[in-house]
């Protein structure tokens, strides 16, 4: 026994020891049970990691984000385990954190059923209640592939170990750079061992240090995320510090599928994506157009205040545009495969617009009078997202950016991205969305075009401008695009969800390829600087978003019907339809009711519909000039004279207000 000196290192405290050889990162914390694993010199520990002289060790609690990756990491292998008791014949896939959860993918002869995820899950808990230990064990490449020589999924995960392909769907769980890894799951009372899987770690202790978990559901997969590899079986789950907290998650999920957009704009009459048209390619139905409509106006409105100026661009182009711009090199995958026209000539549908706003630019001679030059576009591209990843209007195949470019000078680059900035969390706040923090991404080493110093200037314009937003500036280092940094806006919605929103990028390196210029004062040609700029980012989505943020219940001033008229009797038709008419006239949109359907059963077809406002009328009322007024929550004020619930949904409507 020697001695054996360590730093435990908490926030800012830190704590010298001299412990003797042997002494593990769980004696370190012993009795702290909400500590999972250990940080040493950077690198995640399993608690039953041995010290060595001179580490500097800090606990990792289950509550933190790597915690909860390593607590829901081991639980994937507690699944895995219960699938492989009750499933022999199955093959193990990959098994990692993801957010809120986990998964574990299976090569099986018959796809899950609901009734087989109960079975696993009582396995799980079984298992759970064993208490067994999760031990690692470094091995060699060869002894791997002869332990694991029954799953050929780890074999070939051994065989990328290291490679750039170990980071698809998951796969550095398994293996990584170093050495490979086995974690035994050995019976607490004899040693004997239960279970093994190739896998990186860390692990929580023990099988029983896992508080609360839950099988959600099962679906198809392909391996490693290609559609050209064997389609598997996965099984998602859920796993929390605490029962309570998986309760809070549960209910979460009830309020979020309640709210899931597609589900919405099905009942509500928005939007469909019809089989015939395509997958991720959707159509807008009448109302639905209404409040898309009101979007673009709106938008529109404010952006002409701020010095914008529309144009128009087409939708498909020759491919040698996205060759001058680079986009070939970098985003081919994610295009439309070319059509061929004109004896052979290449063309793309476009992905995005910023090619064709430079010659707009290029079009003529620009003097720096002329700038900043702010040219803005709701400009529809396709992009050929996968099947396994388009989802409603979220991510979808065809959709309408709010594009901007903006055309600037050096000098004037700081004070444009700062107005730019304000512009768009403004606007984004008139929409209703209010809670905001903003990431700063920056250059990806591997994809880049431009020198390291233009990107440093960008990078640090554009920290100093976030920074006077007084919001919280998160990094996300290799983020950026492959021509320049990016600020993008995350918004929570109003059940705590984030949502990435508008993003600001800086592009030096454009201008540069398609050689744009500006007159300066002095009669020099200079270089323009370009700010790449989607405030909604796309319409379909943003409509997505507040769709959700809203559940269906838009303000008056964006829902496709802001009164719906319900007549007490078929006599008071005529009565609702004159006020209708005047409302009308005002700019409202009203709808008056006049189905053969019982008064009570129209009121609820307005609630059901999230109509904002109600507008009754009988005998009295039409005596007395005068209506009853329903709100959307339930309230009622009655004897209203016309023009004054005219007046009223009028000042909701153009205060953008919730009601």
């Amino acid at each position: 026994m020697s001695d054996v000196r360590v730093t435990v290192q908490r926030d800012s405290e830190r704590e010298e020891r001299v412990v003797t050889t042997g002494t593990t990162a769980a004696d370190l914390f012993q009795g702290e049970r909400s500590i999972v694993a250990a940080r040493v010199a950077g690198e995640l520990k399993d608690l039953a990691y041995e010290v060595a002289d001179g580490d500097a060790v800090e606990p990792v609690e289950i509550t933190s984000e790597d915690g909860l990756n390593i607590l829901r990491h081991s639980t994937a292998h507690v699944m895995a385990q219960a699938v492989q008791e009750l499933f022999p014949e199955a093959k193990l896939g990959i098994g990692p954190p993801i957010k809120d959860g986990f998964y574990y993918d299976f090569d099986v002869e018959t796809p899950f059923h609901p009734d087989d995820l109960k079975r696993i899950e009582k396995k799980m808990q079984e298992i759970q209640k064993r208490g067994q230990k999760f031990a690692r064990r470094a091995v060699s490449d060869d002894a791997a592939r002869e332990e694991l020589a029954d799953e050929p999924y780890k074999l070939e995960l051994i065989g990328l170990k290291g490679s750039a392909a170990d980071a698809a769907e998951g796969a550095s769980a398994e293996v990584g750079a170093g050495e490979l890894t086995i974690y035994d799951n050995l019976d607490a009372k004899t040693g004997e061992l239960c279970w093994k899987d190739l896998c990186r770690g860390p692990h929580l202790p023990s099988t029983r240090a896992i508080p609360a978990f839950k099988l959600m559901r099962s679906a198809a997969a392909y391996w490693r995320g290609s559609e050209k590899n064997k389609q598997l079986q996965r099984i998602y789950g859920t796993a929390w510090p605490t029962k309570d907290e998986l309760k809070a998650h549960l209910e979460f999920l009830v309020e979020a599928e309640k709210r899931d957009h597609r589900k919405l704009g099905a009942e509500l009459d928005l939007f469909s994506v019809p089989e015939d048209i395509g997958s991720g390619l959707a159509v807008f139905h009448p109302r639905g157009g209404i409040i898309r409509r009101v979007m673009e106006d709106y938008s529109r409105r404010r952006h002409e205040e701020s010095g914008y100026e529309f144009v128009y661009t087409p939708h498909a182009t020759k491919g040698k545009l996205f060759e001058k711009s680079g986009h070939l090199d970098w985003y081919a995958d994610g295009m439309y495969p070319p059509m061929q026209l004109d004896e052979g000539i290449d063309y793309y549908l476009k992905p995005m617009n910023c090619p064709m706003h430079n010659l707009i630019f290029d079009a003529r001679g620009r003097s720096y009078r002329e700038l900043p030059l702010r040219l803005f576009e709701f400009g529809t591209v396709y992009r050929y997202e996968k099947s396994g990843v388009v989802h409603g209007l979220t991510r979808a195949r065809g959709f309408t950016q709010d594009d901007a470019h903006i055309y600037c000078t050096r000098e004037q680059m700081a004070d444009e991205l700062d107005a730019t900035l304000t512009f768009v969390l403004d606007l984004l706040r008139d929409y209703g969305l209010t809670d905001f923090y903003l990431e700063l991404s920056t250059k990806d080493p591997e994809k880049f075009v431009g020198s390291d110093e233009t990107w440093d200037e960008a990078t640090e314009v554009l920290r100093k401008v976030a920074e006077k937003q007084g919001l919280p500036l998160v990094p996300d280092p290799g983020g950026a695009a492959f021509y320049g940094p990016k600020i993008s806006v995350q918004t929570k919605d109003a059940i705590g969800r984030t949502w990435q929103m508008s993003t600001i990028q800086l592009d030096f390196n454009l201008p540069e390829r398609f050689d744009l210029e500006y007159t300066s004062a002095d009669g020099s040609k200079q270089r323009p600087v370009m700010i790449h700029r989607a405030l909604f980012g796309s319409i379909e989505r943003f409509f997505a978003v507040l769709l959700e943020h809203y559940a269906g219940a838009f303000p008056a001033w964006l829902a496709p019907v802001q009164a719906t008229c319900i007549p007490i009797g078929d006599a008071h038709v005529p009565y609702l339809q004159e006020f209708a008419a005047r409302a009308k006239t005002k700019g409202l949109r009203i709808d008056v009711d006049s189905s053969s359907d019982r008064m009570q059963k129209k009121i609820r077809n307005a609630q059901k519909s999230k109509v904002p406002f109600m507008i009754i009328a009988g005998d009295e009322d039409v005596a007395h000039g005068a209506v009853s007024f329903r709100y959307r929550d339930g309230s009622q004020k009655n004897g209203i004279a016309r023009e004054e619930a005219i007046a009223e949904i009028l000042d909701v409507v153009e205060r953008r207000v919730q009601v």
